[in-house]
């Protein structure tokens, strides 16, 4: 609502704005110059009057200082210098190296409770922009801006930020790094004067690319501790960063990140960002609940059971045979596996990673019958069948390259830096989108396909259109969206994974128009575990594809136990990474029951609320999920190391409804015991309120390390 009621004749009223929806309010102050700034973005306000709206905005105004402007600068939606910020630049552009000074103005408003449009605009700069802000229904705040060149030049446009100021006493950070097989490690830093920047350069999001920005209270954790934290939903380059300035402003900023040259605007030509979406909770479970309750709002977002999925990959890699794979199919039948996928290796020429990339027909060499066989084999079994591809990617030994090697990405004459034998089609090309549009249809009108795994195997590097032609990465990803738009649309009922070396392109970008991700090459349970918490933190459980993995684990070696992995890949997209046929009847039989036990339990996994547990004595990890109505919960105790004390303490199982009874139960984890006795209420009617089990707790099994319990509670009636 606009308000102008002042409070004294000799301070003219402030105009302000409130949005708010989800539990979520954001107070604009549209008085500030050179356009509205936002002064509250957080708790819902329960008094928001016009008289508390307008001492809030009064509230946020800085005082001149010696040494300052005389306007004191304030963190604007979109911060210029021409605005008075000495920060970094939300937009930067220039016309031929000149007119570089933006000072985007407010000059109309269309608003109602959750949502606004802002119209801005530059005269002397040439420029106008339609700024969008939303309030959705779980709380997010979701910035997107369009950017026009209403002059009779090009605007070549450098950087395109928004900004999300968040409270003073937001001192601490925290963000996510890592490599292939640890992606999504945390890190956390003081939010200190000056600028941590965060920036994917790599084509994609990357391996070490941090998930959010997030700033909060010193000690925030998943439990508590009031946090906000930002994502840019893009697929491409992109930049994050967090700024606290000695003006007394503290902000996270998100948005693309261009190469050099790589968006000018004709005269009449515009600019949409991405999405840039702010959550904030008490404590970081709150912070992801918006980001989950919000995502499966979505009418595209997966509606039926996800199904039990063996990929093949680790099983038999390049070894293709139909007697393997129907032997594979049959195993995988036997212990209740819904979905089969066909990984590398199928096609023209794929012997190894070296070489046919690009040429997507079914290999006869390996496949005399094509792939019709196999298909058959596993519908007959009651099973979907899926088809891994790679359609970005192509390897110099391959058909495709010699016969158009102008399709491939590159800056200079010479082929960017190979990775993995392959280098980058460009997909913004019309003649390459074309052909692996092209391609992808024919298989999938060909074969009763129902998923694709997309894997995505190396960063972009020196990504242009040709020898001294244009950065291609932006055109890249938006050709790689429209693809998979074109797919969905005209195969119904076609499921997609991101997949990209494993968790490398995790985004909401992509997975708008996917239906999972694969959440990290590695299946080694210790990685996961840390890797799955904090990819949490945005996607939704049932989005994240969790898979139970061999004993001696592909990507560390490690020996593990079927229990332990098991159980660390409940509370996803659960799967299976092992060759079945090389197990004997006693472990085909374990693993059956933990099939059906995850189907069993994937509703509320795809509908309740994620917890993970703090404070917990180094060595234990605790974490489950909630029934939305409280009703029922599974929790995890996991013993990721020994612990000092011996029996361990007492362990808290929180968000249960405090004055509801449990009944708690073990249903899975290790035979026998570590202990020397019988934990006593593993063997008692154990029924405990909410609270209790919050405030009070209590003891763990005796496990050790690399084991893990699982837990039941259901609410007495």
């Amino acid at each position: 609502m606009f308000s102008h009621d002042g409070v004294t004749a000799d301070t003219p009223p402030r105009q302000v704005l409130h949005l708010h929806r989800g539990g979520t309010s954001v107070v604009l102050d549209l008085d500030a110059a050179p356009h509205p700034a936002i002064v509250h973005w957080g708790e819902e306000l329960t008094d928001s009057t016009e008289q508390t709206l307008h001492s809030l905005a009064a509230a946020a105004v800085p005082q001149r200082v010696s040494g300052s402007l005389d306007e004191p600068a304030r963190a604007t939606l979109v911060t210029s210098q021409a605005g008075g910020w000495l920060g970094t630049p939300g937009l930067e552009g220039h016309r031929d190296g000149a007119a570089f000074s933006v000072r985007l103005e407010l000059e109309d408003i269309r608003a109602d409770d959750h949502q606004a449009r802002l119209s801005l605009v530059d005269r002397e700069a040439h420029l106008s922009a339609l700024l969008e802000l939303r309030v959705g229904p779980s709380g997010l705040l979701h910035q997107r801006i369009t950017l026009r060149n209403t002059g009779d030049s090009p605007y070549t446009v450098q950087s395109l930020h928004l900004a999300f100021p968040v409270p003073w006493d937001a001192t601490e950070i925290l963000d996510t790094t890592g490599r292939h097989l640890k992606e999504r490690t945390p890190q956390r830093h003081p939010f200190t004067y000056g600028t941590h920047l965060r920036e994917s350069r790599r084509g994609r999001p990357g391996a070490d690319a941090t998930l959010v920005l997030a700033a909060g209270r010193p000690g925030f954790g998943f439990e508590r501790g009031r946090v906000h934290a930002v994502h840019v939903a893009w697929s491409g380059n992109h930049r994050l960063l967090a700024e606290r300035s000695a003006a007394g402003e503290a902000v996270l900023t998100g948005g693309e990140l261009f190469a050099p040259g790589e968006v000018i605007l004709a005269p009449g030509a515009s600019l949409t960002s991405p999405d840039v979406i702010g959550s904030w909770g008490d404590g970081l479970s709150q912070l992801a609940h918006r980001f989950h309750d919000e995502w499966r709002r979505r009418p595209a977002h997966p509606g039926r059971p996800r199904p039990i999925t063996l990929n093949t990959w680790e099983a038999v890699y390049f070894d293709h045979s139909l007697d393997r794979l129907t032997a594979l199919a049959d195993a995988a039948a036997s212990v209740g596996v819904e979905r089969f996928v066909l990984d590398d290796g199928w096609f023209l020429g794929r012997r190894d990673d070296t070489a046919g990339l690009g040429d997507w027909y079914v290999d006869s060499t390996v496949w005399p019958d094509g792939l019709r066989p196999l298909v058959d084999h596993v519908l007959r079994r009651g099973m979907e069948f899926g088809l891994w591809v790679e359609p970005e990617m192509v390897n110099p030994d391959s058909d495709l390259a010699r016969a158009h090697p102008d399709w491939i990405l590159r800056a200079r004459t010479s082929l960017p830096p190979s990775a993995r034998q392959q280098q980058v089609l460009d997909l913004a090309h019309d003649d390459a989108y074309a052909y692996i549009a092209g391609r992808l249809h024919a298989l999938l009108d060909e074969y009763p396909i129902a998923y694709l795994k997309w894997d995505h195997n190396r960063d972009l590097l020196d990504a242009g259109s040709g020898p001294q032609g244009a950065a291609r990465v932006r055109e890249h990803t938006l050709a790689l969206y429209r693809l998979l738009d074109e797919l969905k649309g005209a195969h119904p009922g076609l499921e997609i994974e991101s997949c990209a070396s494993g968790g490398a392109r995790v985004d909401l970008g992509i997975l708008a128009r996917t239906d999972r991700i694969w959440t990290s090459d590695t299946l080694d349970p210790l990685d996961r575990l840390v890797n799955q918490r904090y990819t949490g933190l945005v996607v939704p459980p049932e989005m994240m594809g969790m898979h139970l993995t061999s004993p001696v684990v592909h990507s560390t070696g490690r020996t593990v136990d079927l229990d332990f992995s098991a159980a660390v890949a409940l509370f996803g997209h659960v799967g299976i990474e092992w060759d079945l046929t090389a197990t004997d009847e006693q472990t085909r039989s374990r693993i059956a029951a933990w099939v059906e036990y995850a189907k069993r339990i994937r509703p509320l996994v795809a509908t309740g609320r994620t917890i993970c547990v703090d404070d917990t004595e180094p060595g234990i990890d605790v974490r489950g999920v909630v029934a939305h109505d409280s009703t029922s919960a599974v929790f995890t105790l996991t013993q990721t190391d020994t612990t000092v004390a011996y029996p361990p303490g007492r362990v808290r199982i929180p968000g249960l409804d405090p004055g509801r009874r449990y009944r708690v139960s073990v249903v899975g984890g290790p035979t026998g015991t570590a202990g020397q006795s019988e934990l006593a209420w593993q063997t008692h009617d154990t029924t405990l309120t909410g609270r209790e089990l919050d405030a009070v707790g209590l003891r763990p099994p005796v496990q050790y390390p690399q084991r893990s319990t699982v837990i039941e509670l259901v609410a007495q009636s």
